[in-house]
């Protein structure tokens, strides 16, 4: 799944269900369900997500919306399978600056 997010500090509630294409409200359950997620609250109580609380998020939705945990299911897949999960998302990141790289020496040739 890909997420529209630009680069930011926080993000709204809503930005965040936008991104998942999902309600604000299965945010604040999944939120409450989940110990990872723990966004920063501003002084009207608004909540902000931080980068890391959106890459939580897209676990939960990938596990319970495209490969179909059940809640529990999903937080005994995120409690085991941290160390992967971390491992994964750095060789992502290390392949996509690769890709710009590469993209960038193509453009470079023309």
């Amino acid at each position: 799944m890909e997420l529209n997010l630009r680069d930011k500090r926080y993000y709204s509630i809503g930005e965040v269900a936008d991104a998942f294409g999902v309600n604000t409200s299965l945010i604040r359950f999944w939120e409450k369900e989940f110990d990872g997620i723990k966004p920063k609250k501003n002084a009207k109580g608004d909540r902000r997500f931080t980068p890391e609380d959106v890459q939580q998020l897209k676990r939960i939705y990938e596990l319970v919306k495209e490969r179909g945990f059940t809640l529990e299911g999903a937080k005994t897949e995120l409690k085991n399978n941290k160390k992967t999960y971390k491992k994964n998302e750095e060789i992502v990141r290390k392949l996509e600056s690769i890709k710009q790289q590469l993209i960038y020496l193509k453009n470079s040739l023309k």
